[in-house]
């Protein structure tokens, strides 16, 4: 009988795994696909020749992470690649704003679309370099995060500290607006805020487009070298060698409680596998209290705030195997891992009021990655490993676009969404489609096979927005891995600090459940 039961294999999962496992505890991680990983997978699907990402590719919380720097993949045969720069967003007049791997670079980008915008930039960035750390081991800590926010309290005046709190709840447009004369910084800020679900006009929009491009300014946006899943293989790599298992293709059907308390799971073929301390769950909070719990062992209060769990945008993406690179017509672009497209904030604007109306976009914001221009080894020389994807609603009600997409996604469906973010590509890139050697279209119903807690595609485990953040996440009240179930933890993204490959919420459960287990001994 182990000692604990991890419920899915994604980066959470094994993070809890490895560190439960460094305590001496026996582990056996259960996940339903026939693969570990959950969305940091890689394959040859596309083309046997070139190497594509199955859901995310660049990892700058991950480079950011004591979680996972205190684990050494190293050892275990991680490695990091940089593209030349870390981001671009071109404009069709030939523009672009670059985020470049050190401050004077992009401070000069910036510069170029308005006197005084490179300074401002590296305003952001000294508050960065002075507090980054700390706003950092709070992100990265249970909720409350009491160190990290005294630390700060120290290295900031009250009206300093207020400043930067006015800041971080602003909306992004408005942040740009005053830190920026210029388009460039601003569309930095803005398009870094929407890689979650968060619009320009969204209150705390602001402080998540400033960490995601401050994170990038100082760590980047690095890759595995060889491939996202190189990340997971680490990982089990690391958990394999501590004693801990991994069993792929066993979908647990059940969380199996007695006396209010987890003692084991079931899988959907019928075995019951005991746990002697812990259960901790890499799922979704709607899986794990809404399928997985019987909700006799659950409190009315916590079913009825699940019912206002708000999921975060659906994702449509298209992989490629592209015969040459991308042929931008802003050139810096060329040199970008990720590359932002969307025709400045007020593009960004309408492409998420779309979204809120339960429109699929018509001009749909593309984030697009060139995985061989940060890791030459993806593809053969002289050619792209690349994606994009963009958001949708979780819920389509309409197609803002000329080709009334339902949300049905049959072959006519796929077809015409793909060919919708391809010809945004071409907007910014004349003969892109030129150079398409394969491709692979994942709808939203696809990723969610492919990965239970991406619900539609859904890739933050729930919405960045405020009021599911911190405290209220996922449901108003908790904030932490423990449940009302003892000896139950909740380790994937629905729990604080939420999306993103950083490990913390498998960490924070993994450290819940070794306290509970020393509480329970005094």
């Amino acid at each position: 009988m182990p000692d604990a039961v991890v419920i899915g294999a994604g980066p959470n999962g094994l993070v809890a795994a490895n560190l439960l496992a460094d305590a001496g505890w026996s582990v056996e991680v259960l996940e339903e696909q026939p693969e570990p990983g959950g969305a940091v997978r890689s394959d040859r699907g596309v083309h046997p020749d070139y190497v594509n990402d199955l859901f995310s590719s660049f990892y700058p919380l991950a480079a950011a992470s004591p979680v996972l720097a205190g684990l050494d993949l190293a050892r275990h045969g991680l490695r990091w690649s940089h593209a030349p720069h870390v981001l671009a967003h071109p404009l069709r007049d030939g523009r672009c704003a670059v985020l470049a791997r050190d401050a004077v670079g992009t401070a000069a980008s910036l510069e170029a679309f308005a006197d005084g915008d490179g300074e401002a930039w590296q305003g952001m960035c000294r508050m960065w370099d002075r507090i980054g750390g700390d706003i950092l081991r709070a992100l990265f800590t249970p909720f409350p995060p009491v160190r990290s926010a005294l630390r700060l309290a120290t290295r900031l005046t009250p009206p300093a500290a207020l400043r930067l709190a006015r800041n971080l709840a602003l909306p992004v447009r408005r942040l740009g607006e005053e830190e920026f004369h210029g388009e460039g910084g601003r569309l930095l800020l803005a398009g870094n805020a929407l890689h979650a679900d968060l619009a320009p006009e969204a209150a705390g929009s602001g402080g998540f487009g400033w960490l995601m491009s401050m994170l990038g300014q100082s760590h980047g946006f690095p890759v595995p070298v060889g491939g996202a899943g190189a990340l997971t293989d680490a990982l089990v790599r690391r958990l394999e060698s501590r004693g801990g298992a991994v069993r792929c293709g066993e979908r647990v059907a059940s969380v199996v409680v007695r006396n209010g308390r987890a003692v084991g799971v079931r899988t959907a073929a019928g075995e019951g596998v005991p746990a002697r301390r812990a259960v901790l769950a890499d799922v979704s909070a709607p899986a794990l209290f809404g399928r997985l719990v019987d909700p006799a062992h659950l409190p009315d209060r916590l079913l009825r705030d699940l019912r206002r769990f708000q999921w975060d945008f659906a994702t449509f993406k298209v992989d490629w195997a592209l015969d040459a690179p991308v042929p931008w017509t802003a050139r810096p672009a060329s040199q970008a891992g990720t590359v932002h497209l969307a025709d400045g904030v007020d593009g960004l604007t309408r492409f998420a009021a779309q979204i809120a109306t339960g429109l699929v976009p018509e001009e749909p914001f593309v984030l697009f990655g060139q995985m061989t221009t940060a890791d030459a080894g993806r593809s053969p020389a002289g050619t792209e490993s690349a994606w994009a994807y963009t958001h949708l609603p979780q819920r389509i009600r309409g197609d803002a676009g000329p080709d009334g997409i339902t949300g049905r996604w049959d072959e006519r469906e796929s077809e015409a969404m793909a060919y919708r973010v391809e010809a945004q590509v071409e907007r910014y890139a004349p003969g892109f489609r030129d150079r398409i050697r394969a491709r692979r279209v994942l709808t939203p119903p696809t990723l969610e096979s492919m990965d239970a807690n991406l619900r539609r595609g859904a890739l933050n485990g729930g919405t960045a927005a405020l009021h599911q953040q911190l405290v209220f996440r996922p449901t108003p009240g908790t904030g932490r891995p423990e449940t009302p179930v003892r000896g139950l933890y909740l380790a994937s993204a629905s729990a604080h600090p939420g999306g993103g490959v950083h490990g913390a919420p498998g960490a924070n459960a993994a450290r819940a459940a070794l306290r509970g287990r020393l509480i329970r001994r005094t």
